[in-house]
């Protein structure tokens, strides 16, 4: 049997986003296995129909790992158990301090799905609300509600606030 070769760019492709779709997905599933399970699925699926993308092929691929996300959860498909330690990913921002990290951590996984890749998408991959909207198929009316319900939560989490009222 032959050799399958890659479409072209996809490869290149593949390089070059890995890192941001790895980030957005261990953000969504909060596990790393998972994450790479889904990075994987998503340019798996990517493959099969590059040769019809046009344009940036990035807003496609991640509107398969959103939506490939979304159906693994609503299948409460949960695999292996999470442990307790974080692992240190690569491209993971390096702003906040490690205790810092851990509480948002904390708070995002408390979060509704749907509310937390609402707000994953628009805050930690900096896309406009209306890209969010497409890439999980609602109107954007739904992403403003969805982050603004999100950061309300977040804004009343015990973890979050301190004797002051808010953290730092």
């Amino acid at each position: 049997m032959g050799v399958v070769r890659a479409p072209e760019g996809f490869e290149e492709f593949v390089a070059r986003a890995s890192p941001r779709l790895l980030r957005t997905a261990y953000l969504l599933t909060r596990d790393p296995g998972h994450a790479e399970d889904l990075v994987q699925t998503a340019l798996a699926r990517a493959w099969r129909s590059w040769r019809r993308i046009t344009g940036d092929p990035e807003p496609y691929v991640r509107r398969i790992l959103v939506n490939t996300h979304a159906t693994w959860w609503r299948r409460r498909w949960r695999g292996e158990a999470p442990t307790g330690e974080l692992p240190e990913l690569s491209g993971e921002p390096e702003q906040l301090a490690v205790d810092e990290r851990e509480w948002l951590w904390q708070a995002l996984g408390r979060l509704p799905p749907r509310q937390r890749a609402v707000l994953v998408l628009r805050f930690f991959d900096d896309l406009a609300e209306a890209q969010v909207a497409d890439l999980l198929g609602c109107s954007v009316g739904t992403v403003k509600s969805q982050s603004s319900k999100a950061l309300a939560k977040l804004r009343v989490d015990e973890t979050i606030r301190t004797e002051e009222g808010t953290r730092r």
